[in-house]
């Protein structure tokens, strides 16, 4: 009996440990970590914006060159010689003078040569945070920021909108502006340096009614 009862004293741990860790773990019961693909903290991965209200940073590197000429010429030229040999009946004087009858000569020619060329270079780099505005029915996230920065009675203002995929969203939360479809980056400057480079009314004016 003593036997016995050794015996289960070294096998109650056992039995414990078993009745502990040995049942199953319900399939629907929740994990401690979730994955970092949501807005969730997870162990392994950042916390990425995927609904309304969440914030993302994006990385804007846009850069834009644009290079037209044109060049056109015209040449024309024309001349008419006519001469009457008779009018009426050949010893008849009418329609002459002093004998001779009229002659119409006449030499005409036009020449034109415009050009015109446009060089445009562009080339923005920046940071922004923006929202998430709205999710669309497959997942895809709607984003739009603005800012207004004022300095030196110079005001700046930039926005951006456009849609993106969660998939693109990168380590920090941050995604890169050529990942963004439908993308709409403004920047639009006010005040005294904006104004200088902008033509006068009179000149834009003569610009407009100039034929040439």
């Amino acid at each position: 009996m003593k036997t016995v009862s050794a015996s289960i004293s070294k096998l109650l741990p056992v039995l414990i440990c078993i009745a502990l860790f040995g049942t199953p773990m319900m399939a629907g019961g929740a994990s401690l970590w979730t994955s970092a693909r949501t807005s969730e903290k997870s162990m392994w991965g950042d916390r990425r914006a995927a609904r309304v209200g969440d914030i993302l940073t994006v990385i804007i590197q846009e850069s834009a060159r644009v290079q037209a000429s044109v060049r056109t010429e015209t040449d024309k030229s024309a001349s008419i010689d006519s001469a009457v040999d008779s009018f009426f009946f050949p010893s008849s004087n009418l329609g002459t003078h002093n004998g001779e009858l009229p002659e119409i000569s006449m030499t005409g020619s036009n020449d034109f040569s415009g050009g015109g060329a446009i060089t445009n270079s562009q080339s923005v780099s920046a940071r922004a945070a923006v929202t998430v505005i709205d999710v669309l029915p497959n997942g895809n996230l709607v984003i739009e920021g603005s800012r207004y920065v004022a300095y030196s009675e110079e005001k700046q203002y930039a926005i951006l909108r456009g849609i993106i995929r969660p998939d693109d969203i990168q380590t920090g939360n941050t995604i890169l502006s050529s990942s963004i479809a439908d993308a709409r980056v403004e920047f639009i400057s006010r005040g005294a340096i904006s104004s200088a480079q902008r033509k006068g009314w009179l000149t834009r004016l003569f610009d407009t009614i100039n034929p040439f």
